[in-house]
C-alpha cells in the first residue's frame, strides 16, 4: 500500500503578506442574470472568483519576495483579505430568496445574480426545493441545467422580460458555451440522395469502390495532417479513426455485398449503408456512440462526392452569403466543422446531433457558441434572419429588439473578459492559499473524451467510467478490446494518474446481453462489484486487461459499490490471481498500481477506519452515497425534493471517511456530484479532501476558487 504524499495532508502554511495590491475591477455591467447551463455558476460568481483568485496570485508571488518578513505580516494579510473579500462581496438580500436551498446545518442560497454558501448552522427550511440530479458528463449536466433553467424562467416571466414580448426563443440542448449574434443561414450541400442504378459488372463496381476507398484514405490522412497543425493532434485524432472506418469490415462488406446482391451501383450501396449505419449508432442508449453516427455520415459522403469526381460537395460547405452568419444544419460532420471559417461562421445551430460528437468537440475548442438537438423548429423559413444564440443556456432569439441586442452584447463583452482571465491558471498546479496541494482531476466516459481533459488542463483522470466500453458492445467486450481501450488512455494521458472504476453495470445502467433479472429495487440489487464477484470471469478479463495497460501510464483501479471488508479482500485477491497467470505467460505489468475503493454507501464510510488497511486510497462518490444515506431513490422524480446532498448526515460521512484515510497514510477524493459545486468546494477544502474531479468544463474555474482558499 503507498504511502499518502506529505504535501496531501501537510498543515497550511502561512503566507507573508504582499505589498499593497489592487483588486478594483471595472464595474459589473447591470444586465440580467444568464440562463447558465455550463459550470454551475453566473456572471457575479465568476468574477467574484476570479478577483479573489487574482489577488491571491499576486498575494503567492509578492511573498516569494517577502519570507524573511513573515511573521510580521501574517496580521496584516489575513486582514486584507478579508477586505478584499467584503470589498468583492455582493449585497445579500435581507430576505432569503425563493429559490433558497435551505440545508439541515448547512444554508445554500441561490439567486439570479449569484449562488452563495453559507456555514449557518441550524438553519432549515423543509419544503426547499432539492440540488440537480447526478453530473454525469458535462453534456449531460448541461443540457439538464440549461433546460431547467429555461423552462423555469419562460413559466415565471423571466425569459420574455429579458428577450422581450413576441420574440420566438428556439430551445435545443447546449453544446458549447458562448454568445453570438449574426444572420441565419442554412448549409447547402449538392449532395441529393444517391439514386439507385442496376449495374451489370458488379465486380467492376466494387472495385470502383475500392478506388474512391483508398481515394478517401489518402485525404484523410491529409486532412490529418492540417488539423495536428490548426487545433493539435488530440483533435485530429477523429480523422484516424475515419480511416478506421473505412478498413472497417463490416462497413466495407456490407456496401459490396449491396452492390453484388442487388446489382447496385456504389454511389446508392455507399449512402443505404452509410445511413443504416448511423442509424444503429443514433438508437444506441450510449452518448458516445451516438456521437459516431456523424462520423460514419461524414465517411460516406466522402466516398459519394469521389464516386461522382468532386461535384457533390463543392468544399467543405456552400452558404449563402459571404457575411458572418450563424450556421444552421440538420447535423454538421467533423470535417464539415474543422473546416469551418472562423471569421465567417459565429455560431452552430444543428436540429439533429449528439453532445459526445467530434462534431461538439471542435465546436467547443474553436470557440464556437453551439446549440444542437433544437428539431423542427429549426426550419428553412429562419434563413436571413438575424438571431442571438446563447451556446450555454442552449436558446435562439429570433429578431431580438434593440434592447435585448444591447443586453447580449454586453453579456458577451463580460464573459468574453472573465474567459480570457481564466486562462491564467492553465498549465498551474492547483494549490489553496497556503499551499496545500490539491490533485484537480477529470471525469470522462470514453477515450475520445481525452481531448476534452486535455483542453481543459485537468492534471489527470480521477474517474474513467468503463461500464461505457459495456453499454457500447453487443456483447462482453473482449480482454484485447479494452486493452486497447486502456493502453491508448494511459498513453494519451503521458504519465498523468488515471483512475478507472471497474465495471459498475445496474441500476440505472444496463445491458442485454448481462441478462439482469428484474429487480424491484435495481439501485440496491445486483449491481457494480456485486456482479464482479458473482462472476469472476467478467471481472479476470476487465482486472488483466486493466494491469497489462498499466505499462503505459500510471494507473489506480477502483472498485464501486463497496460495503465490507470481505469484499475488498475477494478484488484483492483476484486481482492477485491475474498478476499471478499474467506472469506465468510472460506478460508485462506495473508494480506500482494503485487499488482503491468508492465510498458510496453508508456502509462503507462507517468502516472506513477498517477499510482504509487494504487499500491505497478512497474515492467517495457523492451521489449514491447521498441517496443511500436519506434513503431516497435518485431516479425517482417524485421523492426529487427529498435529495438534499447538503444534508449535515452526508457532510459528516464525508467528515468521517477523510478523517480515517489520512489517519491510515492514504489519500481520499471526491467524484460525485458534490465536487462540481464550486459553492461546496471551501466545505471538501476545510474537510481536507486531496483530490476532486470534476466534469473538464469545471477545471479552471474551479482551481480559480480553490486557490483564493485557506
Amino acid at each position: 500500500m503507498s504511502d499518502l504524499k506529505a504535501n496531501q495532508i501537510a498543515a497550511p502554511v502561512s503566507s507573508p503578506a504582499p505589498a499593497a495590491v489592487s483588486t478594483e475591477l471595472p464595474p459589473a455591467p447591470a444586465i440580467p442574470a444568464p440562463l447558465d447551463s455550463g459550470a454551475g455558476q453566473n456572471d457575479a460568481v465568476v468574477a467574484k472568483t476570479l478577483q479573489q483568485a487574482e489577488t491571491a496570485a499576486q498575494v503567492a508571488a509578492a511573498a516569494a519576495q517577502q519570507a524573511a518578513d513573515a511573521a510580521a505580516n501574517v496580521a496584516a494579510l489575513a486582514s486584507a483579505l478579508t477586505n478584499s473579500d467584503s470589498a468583492l462581496e455582493p449585497e445579500l438580500p435581507k430576505e432569503p430568496p425563493a429559490s433558497a436551498y435551505a440545508i439541515s446545518g448547512l444554508s445554500y442560497n441561490t439567486t439570479d445574480a449569484k449562488v452563495e454558501q453559507q456555514l449557518d448552522r441550524g438553519k432549515l427550511d423543509p419544503s426547499a426545493p432539492p440540488e440537480p440530479p447526478e453530473i454525469v458528463d458535462e453534456s449531460a449536466w448541461a443540457n439538464s441545467q440549461a433546460q431547467a433553467q429555461v423552462e423555469s424562467n419562460a413559466s415565471s416571466g423571466n425569459l420574455e422580460s429579458e428577450v422581450g414580448s413576441g420574440h420566438l426563443v428556439l430551445r435545443g440542448n447546449p453544446a458549447s458555451r458562448g454568445i453570438a449574434m449574426g444572420r441565419i443561414s442554412f448549409l447547402q450541400r449538392n449532395a441529393p440522395p444517391s439514386v439507385k442504378q442496376t449495374v451489370d459488372d458488379v465486380e467492376a463496381e466494387v472495385a470502383r469502390f475500392e478506388n474512391a476507398r483508398s481515394i478517401a484514405i489518402a485525404q484523410l490522412t491529409s486532412l490529418y495532417d492540417a488539423t495536428v497543425e490548426k487545433l493539435g493532434e488530440q483533435n485530429a485524432v477523429v480523422f484516424q479513426i475515419h480511416q478506421m472506418m473505412l478498413d472497417d469490415p463490416d462497413y466495407v462488406e456490407a456496401i459490396e455485398s449491396t452492390i453484388r446482391e442487388e446489382h447496385a451501383n456504389a454511389e446508392y450501396a455507399i449512402d443505404v449503408t452509410g445511413q443504416r449505419f448511423a442509424d444503429m449508432f443514433s438508437k444506441m442508449d450510449n452518448d458516445y456512440m451516438q456521437g459516431r453516427a456523424a462520423d460514419v455520415i461524414d465517411v460516406s459522403r466522402r466516398l459519394g462526392d469521389i464516386l461522382s469526381n468532386g461535384t457533390r460537395l463543392k468544399g467543405p460547405y456552400l452558404l449563402s452569403s459571404n457575411e458572418p452568419i450563424i450556421l444552421a444544419t440538420d447535423d454538421l460532420a467533423p470535417s464539415e466543422t474543422v473546416q469551418l471559417d472562423q471569421d465567417l461562421v459565429r455560431a452552430i445551430l444543428t436540429s439533429e446531433g449528439s453532445s459526445r460528437s467530434h462534431t461538439v468537440i471542435f465546436a467547443r475548442t474553436l470557440g464556437l457558441p453551439a446549440v444542437i438537438n433544437i428539431g423542427s423548429a429549426l426550419s428553412s423559413e429562419l434563413e436571413g434572419k438575424m438571431a442571438i444564440v446563447d451556446g450555454g443556456a442552449g436558446i435562439v432569439i429570433i429578431d431580438p429588439d434593440e434592447h435585448t441586442i444591447a443586453t447580449y452584447t454586453e453579456r458577451k463583452r463580460t464573459e468574453d473578459a472573465l474567459r480570457a482571465r481564466l486562462e491564467q491558471f492553465r498549465g498551474k498546479e492547483t494549490r489553496t492559499l497556503s499551499g496545500r496541494k490539491i490533485n484537480l482531476y477529470a471525469n470522462i466516459g470514453a477515450v475520445s473524451d481525452l481531448d476534452l481533459v486535455k483542453s481543459s488542463d485537468a492534471e489527470g483522470i480521477g474517474l474513467f467510467r468503463s461500464e461505457y466500453i459495456y453499454l457500447s458492445s453487443q456483447d462482453y467486450p473482449s480482454e484485447e478490446t479494452q486493452f486497447e481501450i486502456y493502453k491508448e488512455t494511459l498513453q494519451g494521458m503521458e504519465g498523468k494518474k488515471v483512475v478507472i472504476r471497474t465495471l459498475d453495470i445496474g441500476a440505472d445502467k444496463t445491458a442485454d446481453y448481462f441478462m439482469l433479472k428484474p429487480e424491484e429495487n435495481p439501485a440496491m440489487g445486483m449491481r457494480a462489484v456485486r456482479i464482479c464477484l458473482s462472476r469472476p470471469h467478467v471481472f479476470k478479463t476487465q482486472l488483466r486487461a486493466l494491469f497489462r495497460a498499466s505499462v503505459y501510464g500510471t494507473l489506480a483501479i477502483m472498485f464501486p459499490m463497496i460495503s465490507s471488508v470481505e469484499e475488498v479482500k475477494e478484488c484483492l485477491k483476484i486481482c492477485d490471481e491475474v498478476k499471478a497467470e499474467l506472469s506465468a505467460e510472460g506478460k508485462s505489468y506495473a508494480d506500482n498500481v494503485e487499488l482503491g475503493i468508492m465510498i458510496e454507501t453508508p456502509a462503507s464510510a462507517i468502516i472506513s477506519d477498517l477499510l482504509a488497511e487494504y487499500v491505497d486510497f478512497f474515492s467517495i462518490g457523492t451521489n449514491d452515497l447521498t441517496q443511500f444515506t436519506l434513503a431516497v431513490d435518485r431516479q425517482n422524480a417524485e421523492v426529487g425534493r427529498f435529495l438534499n446532498p447538503y444534508h449535515r448526515a452526508v457532510i459528516r460521512l464525508i467528515e468521517m471517511t477523510v478523517k480515517n484515510a489520512h489517519e491510515h497514510g492514504i489519500w481520499v477524493g471526491v467524484c460525485g456530484e458534490l465536487a462540481a459545486d464550486e459553492g461546496f468546494t471551501q466545505e471538501l477544502i476545510r474537510i481536507g479532501v486531496d483530490e476532486i474531479s470534476v466534469v473538464p468544463s469545471s477545471i479552471l474555474m474551479l482551481r480559480a476558487r480553490i486557490s483564493t482558499l485557506g
